[in-house]
């Protein structure tokens, strides 16, 4: 009995393996977008209704000078890229140039809000 509730507190405590991830979004400046969400009007309760995800995406285009991305699902829903995902996203961004909108595709393992990233190109 004593085994089996160490096992079992074991199995509690180690890390939950993440799950392997193929998604496709937006690239955009982690850091803008997440200011850009949060900026709302504490009484207002459609905050959902009232934005314009659109013009988000645009507005946290990244750049060369970008150090933190994110990558967001055509749900709304967003992910940060590890510090490798980051490198990477900064190389496609350097190679790609300028752009409104950054569609990639990324795969690697997600834990929580954050994707280990293993390799990120641009969507077709």
């Amino acid at each position: 009995m004593k085994l089996a509730l160490c096992a079992a507190a074991l199995l509690c405590l180690s890390p939950a393996p993440g799950v392997t991830a193929n998604c496709t979004g937006f690239l955009v400046d982690a850091r803008c977008f997440g200011n850009r969400e949060r900026n709302v009007n504490p009484n207002d309760t459609l905050t959902a209704v009232d934005r314009d995800q659109n013009s988000e995406l645009r507005y946290c285009s990244p750049s060369v000078k970008t150090r933190s991305f994110a990558l967001v699902e055509q749900d709304g829903s967003s992910f940060t890229l590890d510090s490798a995902g980051n490198s990477k996203a900064l190389d496609l961004v350097r190679t790609t140039g300028k752009k409104s909108l950054f569609v990639v595709a990324v795969t690697g393992e997600a834990k929580k809000n954050t994707i280990t990233v293993d390799s990120i190109s641009l969507a077709h």
